[in-house]
């Protein structure tokens, strides 16, 4: 059974620019990128990203559109057109996945139609669209639903949905019972952990809560063919070598837990 592919986020390098990401994948030897759209200027020029892809023959697989709360403004204010030209971005880069954040709650006419919206889109563009898991946000208060229809896509009709195994953790859910929730709807894997914070932490794998390798190979076992992205935080990094070193380890323990899981009846 062929095991899934595992890609670098460029937001796994952070605070160095996204070419980093690119010189990365190919040193230590992803199989591509996932481009996140707005963390620098280089990742809103799509002409200059295929151009830097062909350079290191690293190929862009997938694209995390700009719905962050720091890429608001990002390819301007009307969401709908954001999301389609992210898959119009995907599509040119030789992608097949658009990862999407729900709205935030007070974009309510967004929020509204936007499971009909998603459904919409992946019956009209040649690229999944695939829904993420958020979390509440929580204060010493209490928590608050910041998301719209919800921060948890279980219950919803989407087609295609995201695993962020930091998000789970934020939301003190357990990403494995995910896996099992959404069976063939799961699509696309964010690959990281955390340990139930308040804050989402984005640890490297198998650092937190998640259980991560096992769940690295529980989705092998099932004939996962979606793609698995490392999305992780390396700010602790001093150098980049340091920082490869992180990578380059977390690859190895991936395709480590992908190919045991595979391997199982």
């Amino acid at each position: 059974m062929p095991t899934p592919q595992v890609l670098l986020s460029t937001s796994s390098v952070y605070p160095e620019a996204s070419t980093s990401a690119f010189e990365l994948s190919a040193s230590l030897g992803f199989d591509g990128i996932e481009l996140m759209i707005g963390v620098d200027s280089l990742s809103i020029d799509i002409d200059a990203v295929a151009k830097l892809a062909d350079y290191h023959g690293v190929r862009v697989q997938s694209v995390h559109a700009p719905t962050l709360l720091v890429t608001q403004g990002t390819w301007g204010s009307d969401p709908w057109d954001k999301l389609r030209r992210s898959g119009e971005a995907a599509l040119r880069l030789g992608g097949d996945a658009v990862v999407v954040h729900p709205p935030f709650r007070w974009q309510r006419e967004y929020g509204a139609g936007f499971v009909e919206g998603i459904r919409r889109l992946n019956a009209e563009m040649d690229v999944k669209f695939c829904v993420e898991n958020m979390f509440p946000w929580r204060t010493p208060a209490g928590s608050f639903q910041a998301y719209l229809p919800g921060w948890d896509p279980t219950p919803f009709d989407y087609e295609h949905l995201t695993l962020d195994l930091s998000h789970a953790s934020t939301s003190r859910r357990q990403s494995m019972d995910f896996v099992h929730a959404w069976g063939e709807r799961l699509a696309h894997i964010h690959l990281t952990d955390g340990t139930g914070s308040l804050k989402d932490e984005h640890l490297m794998p198998g650092e937190g809560d998640q259980a991560a390798w096992e769940v690295m190979g529980e989705v092998a076992r099932a004939g996962f063919e979606g793609h698995v992205v490392l999305e992780v935080s390396t700010r602790r990094a001093t150098s980049r070598h340091e920082r490869e070193v992180l990578l380059g380890e977390a690859l190895r323990n991936t395709r480590r837990a992908l190919a045991v899981g595979a391997s199982r009846d």
